[in-house]
């Protein structure tokens, strides 16, 4: 008990007095997961939008693989995009692995299935609510997509946030690609697993501190969007 006391004590003072080793891992991680929960946005919502409103051959099988999707194991897809990367494979001459851009690219395949997937089902409610009323002003499903994501921008700032709470948390699909090297891809996930093996709990407390207030910020945010949906549709 007095060791996990002190040791708390510890990350307690290296968080309020902004420890420089804890404050580069913190924004090396907020910097990859929001640059990949843009990229998944830019590629997921507009998918999720389109296969909720446009009917077409395939359409089903792609709703079913995106739902699947959700659920994929992060260390298959950090394996799958170390082989990508690696030397040998289509994109080695990039020289991307170990680096933040291979990070960012396991979180986004990772991320963007469930902003798509939640998308999908946010339009696809909307659509059914309001498709009459549309195609009494002579919008069909096309020119509804622009209203139907302004309409529904609450929500889908929850899906949005459910991305990044995924992709804020994820661990290995991140070391596999990133090899978590000191002020190079270190991040927050990486950094508690490596701390703990070493016995560094103080370090490691620090991070996880963190970790638990950003979950719990992003937690908050999509219940207060949540809220704000629900009152503007009963309104």
């Amino acid at each position: 008990m007095t060791d996990f006391g002190s040791a708390l004590g510890a990350a307690l003072s290296l968080v309020i007095r902004l420890d420089p080793d804890l404050a580069e891992i913190v924004l090396l991680s907020l910097k990859v997961s929001v640059g990949a929960v843009f990229l998944a946005t830019l590629i997921g919502m507009p998918l999720g939008a389109a296969v909720a409103l446009f009917r077409f051959p395939g359409r089903t099988a792609i709703v079913v693989m995106l739902n699947a999707l959700m659920g994929l194991p992060p260390v298959v897809v950090g394996l799958i995009v170390y082989l990508i990367l690696s030397r040998a494979g289509p994109l080695g001459v990039l020289g991307l692995l170990f680096t933040p851009a291979a990070m960012i690219i396991a979180q986004v395949v990772l991320v963007m299935p469930i902003i798509a997937a939640l998308t999908r089902q946010v339009i696809e409610d909307l659509w059914t609510e309001y498709e009459e009323q549309l195609r009494s002003l002579g919008a069909g499903p096309g020119r509804a997509l622009t209203a139907l994501l302004w309409d529904g921008r609450f929500t889908l700032m929850t899906a949005v946030l459910a991305g990044f709470g995924r992709a804020s948390a994820e661990v290995g699909a991140v070391m596999i690609v990133g090899g978590n090297i000191d002020h190079v891809t270190r991040v927050m996930t990486t950094a508690i697993a490596l701390e703990v093996s070493k016995g560094d709990l103080a370090l490691a407390l620090g991070l996880g501190i963190i970790l638990i207030v950003l979950s719990t910020g992003i937690n908050g945010a999509a219940f207060v969007l949540k809220e704000a949906a629900q009152r503007r549709h009963a309104g």
